[in-house]
C-alpha cells in the first residue's frame, strides 16, 4: 500500500480521545480500516480533510494535551510539513514478498519474514487468502519473529487440487509449507477455518506446535453460517457476492469495491468453485468441538479471540471455556473479521499472549 483516501473523520476538534479509539476512516485500494489513537488526549488538529488522497505516513491530525499551547500545535504541524517526503512508489521496506513455491507437488503462495525468534504462521478461513493478515503480519514480526502466512490450497494464487477438501488434507498441506521453509515448531494463528486447520495440524503434530491463536474458530462455537458458505461457494456476480461478503463484517463500511471485485476475479479462476465445494463437504462440516479443545489446551497454550458480532460464526459464552486454561477474548461490536476490524486489539493480544509463552 502506498497511499490511501481520508474518507471520515469521527472525531471534532476539541473532543477528548482515549487510546485506541478510531479516529477516523482509511481507505486504500485493498482495504477499508479505522484509524486508532496510540494515545490519550484531545483532537487538537485535522491537518487532513476528508476525501484528501494521502500517501502513507502523512500527516492526518494532531492529537495532544488540552494544556499544550496552540503555537505549539501549529510548530508541529509546520515542522512535519516542512520535512516529510512523500514515498515515491517502490519505495520503502517491502523487501518481503508474496513469492510462489513448490510445496509436495502443490504450487503454494506465501509470505515469510525471516527473523531470529520464534516462528509465527498464519492460516487464513474458507475462501480467503495470505492479504486477510494485511494489518498484522508486520505488527507480528516484533519480537524478531519469524512470520509467515500462506495461501491454503484451493485459495489465492495457491493450487486449486484441495484433495478430500479434509481438515486433514489442509493440516497436511500447512504441515509440508512449514517443511518446505524449514520452520521446525511454530506458533500457529488462525482464523474460521483456518482455525480448525491449526487445531487438526495440533492433533496431528502436537511437537510441531508451540502455541495456538484462535480467531473465531470454526466448529467451536455455533455451526458456520451455511448461509454464507453456499453464497461464497456459488456467487458468480458482484449482486450475489456483496450481500455474503458483508456478513464478515460488523460495520459493512469496511467492504470496499476493490475487496468485492478482487474476491469475484478470484472465484472465477478456474478450478475454484469445484475447489470450495470440496471445502464446504469437507473441512467446513467438520467439527472441532469445545471437549477437543480442552483437551489441547493441557498439552499446548490456547488463545481464542471473536467479535461478539460475528454474523458467520456465532461467538460461545466464554464459560464454555472456564477452567480449560484457555485465553478467552470476545470483543464488543466487531464482526467474523476481527483480525481487519479490530486490527490493533488483535494485534496487541496475539502478541502479548505469544511474549507470554517465551517469558514461560
Amino acid at each position: 500500500m502506498e497511499k490511501g483516501t481520508l474518507t471520515a473523520w469521527n472525531k471534532h476538534v476539541g473532543d477528548p480521545i482515549v487510546r485506541g479509539e478510531e479516529v477516523c476512516d482509511v481507505e486504500t485500494e485493498k482495504i477499508a480500516n479505522g484509524v486508532e489513537s496510540p494515545v490519550d488526549g484531545v483532537l487538537r488538529r485535522q491537518v487532513a480533510a476528508e476525501g484528501d488522497e494521502l500517501p502513507i505516513g502523512a500527516l492526518l491530525g494532531i492529537i495532544a494535551e488540552e494544556s499544550v499551547p496552540d503555537a505549539d500545535i501549529d510548530a508541529a504541524v509546520a515542522e512535519f510539513k516542512a520535512s516529510y517526503v512523500p514515498p515515491e512508489p517502490g519505495d520503502g521496506e517491502e523487501v518481503d514478498k508474496p513469492e510462489l513455491i513448490e510445496v509436495a507437488g502443490r504450487r503454494v503462495r506465501h509470505l515469510i519474514h525471516r527473523g531470529e525468534g520464534d516462528a509465527v504462521v498464519l492460516v487464513h478461513g474458507f475462501g480467503g487468502n495470505l492479504e486477510n493478515w494485511l494489518l498484522n503480519q508486520a505488527a507480528l514480526c516484533e519480537s524478531d519473529r519469524t512470520v509467515a502466512a500462506l495461501d491454503l490450497p484451493g485459495h489465492g494464487e495457491s493450487a486449486k487440487d484441495v484433495g478430500t477438501g479434509s481438515l486433514d488434507e489442509m493440516s497436511s498441506a500447512v504441515l509440508a509449507y512449514m517443511d518446505a521453509v524449514e520452520i521446525g515448531r511454530a506458533h500457529l494463528v488462525g482464523h474460521s477455518m483456518g482455525a480448525a486447520v491449526c487445531l487438526a495440524l495440533a492433533r496431528k503434530a502436537p511437537d510441531r506446535v508451540m502455541s495456538l491463536s484462535l480467531l473465531a474458530p470454526a466448529g467451536v462455537g455455533q455451526a458456520v453460517d451455511p448461509e454464507f458458505i453456499h453464497g461464497f461457494a456459488e456467487a458468480t456476480s458482484r449482486k450475489q457476492l456483496k450481500p455474503v461478503l458483508q456478513k464478515l463484517f460488523a460495520d459493512s463500511e469496511l467492504l470496499t469495491r476493490q475487496l468485492v471485485d478482487d474476491t469475484l476475479k478470484y472465484k472465477r479462476l478456474e478450478g475454484v468453485r469445484e475447489a470450495l465445494q470440496m471445502l464446504a463437504a469437507g473441512a467446513i462440516r467438520e467439527q472441532a468441538d469445545v471437549q477437543s479443545l480442552r483437551d489441547l489446551s493441557g498439552k499446548l497454550p490456547v488463545s481464542i479471540v471473536w467479535g461478539d458480532k460475528d454474523g458467520v460464526i456465532e461467538a460461545p459464552d466464554a464459560p464454555a471455556f472456564s477452567g480449560a486454561g484457555i485465553e478467552f477474548h470476545l470483543l464488543p461490536g466487531i464482526g467474523h473479521m476481527a483480525m481487519v476490524e479490530a486490527a490493533d486489539e488483535v494485534n496487541r493480544l496475539i502478541g502479548e499472549f505469544l511474549d507470554r509463552q517465551k517469558i514461560s
